[in-house]
């Protein structure tokens, strides 16, 4: 549950002088490179959080602290005068300049942060630490605002700013989502429903030790290639296409027909998860997430061979009921279906056999060690 508390100087009954705000990291169950796409997703949110404390200046600078870096942990810059160093403060700059390009009225700031979700492991570090300051920002300077306006307040300060390529599903699901749902986003239309979580389903997260960066090129280059193939199939975006046309999808050229050949057909296990969760049909539901890693890995070719051993082992275990690569891939983690009784034990195991066969730092991420 999102926490949000503030203090007001005693002696005024204006805004109030301090506040803090958190946010939630998330796991995308399915629907992979799709949101860019203008197609569908159905991510949840995870336990871990960012945290972030704020407060009022008397000037128009803004003072940033993370408590979880070690190197350049603080820094600092000029309300209208943000500028990309390329760096963490440039997802708060970006916040600041897109609130202010839209006419928001800010002061300066202290800005404190602490986020327990891992970096660089695809669960959206950025858009919680970037939903956990707008809502901050909302409390401190009373800005009108809805939790549907964060999110794309975000994605506008993560794509504009920031420059990574990115679609609006994670800063919708840290914004919109909750613990006890996925979150069935239409990224087009930006309208979406909560779908409950099957009682008998637990979700684990095991970090393959291989971190990632979608402001690095290889992202960039898959997003090109979906535009060009929407463009050489005459849409606007692959969202446009189905599965009734894969005939045509198969006459592009390598490799735009086999990206354009993911993006369509995991809109279309989007949609066939939503339904076999509605049924609480958890064997159809793994069977949809290990086609989602084979399209990932031999269409859309943002796996890894260790991230698909992870996936293998992941197979082998009788409580499981599918794995995939979950976020933008290039690395990250590895998301698992399996049976609530079992899902601590297995995941575990998972982790230890992956360590034993790659020499890489696999962690259990989800669930939480009690």
């Amino acid at each position: 549950m999102t926490q949000i508390r503030s203090r007001r100087d005693a002696s005024t009954a204006g805004p109030p002088a301090a506040t803090s705000a958190d946010a939630p990291g998330r796991v995308n169950l399915i629907g992979e490179h799709t949101d860019y796409n203008g197609g569908y997703v159905l991510p949840t949110t995870l336990p871990q959080r960012t945290y972030c404390e704020l407060t009022l200046r008397g000037d128009h600078r803004v003072q940033a602290a993370s408590a979880d870096l070690s190197v350049g942990a603080t820094a600092e810059y000029e309300l209208g005068a943000e500028n990309a160093t390329h760096s963490w403060v440039d997802y708060i700059q970006g916040l600041t300049w897109a609130l202010r390009n839209r006419g928001m009225r800010l002061s300066g700031f202290d800005l404190s942060l602490h986020s327990t979700v891992p970096i660089g492991k695809g669960l959206s570090s950025s858009a919680s630490l970037e939903i956990s300051v707008l809502r901050a920002l909302r409390m401190l300077f009373s800005l009108p605002l809805t939790d549907l306006d964060l999110a794309t307040f975000a994605h506008t300060a993560e794509t504009d700013f920031v420059g990574a390529p990115v679609g609006i599903m994670d800063q919708m699901v840290c914004s919109l989502g909750d613990e006890r749902s996925a979150l069935f986003l239409d990224a087009m239309t930006r309208t979406f429903r909560r779908v409950p979580l099957p009682d008998a389903m637990a979700i684990g997260v095991i970090d393959s030790g291989i971190a990632h960066d979608h402001a690095t090129g290889d992202y960039r280059v898959r997003r090109r290639e979906c535009e060009q193939a929407a463009a050489l199939l005459g849409v606007r975006l692959l969202r446009d296409v189905t599965t009734s046309d894969l005939h045509r999808v198969a006459l592009l050229p390598p490799p735009l027909n086999r990206r354009a050949r993911h993006v369509i057909s995991e809109n279309a296990r989007v949609l066939a998860a939503v339904d076999a969760m509605e049924h609480a049909d958890l064997r159809r539901l793994g069977s949809l997430f290990f086609e989602s890693h084979a399209s990932m890995r031999d269409d859309f070719e943002v796996s890894l061979p260790d991230i698909d051993r992870l996936v293998e082992l992941s197979r082998d275990e009788s409580a499981v009921y599918g794995a995939r690569l979950t976020g933008g891939g290039f690395g990250g983690a590895v998301v698992i279906l399996c049976e609530k009784n079992s899902v601590r034990e297995t995941t575990e195991r998972i982790a230890v056999r992956y360590r034993a066969a790659t020499n890489r730092e696999g962690t259990v991420l989800l669930p939480l060690l009690p």
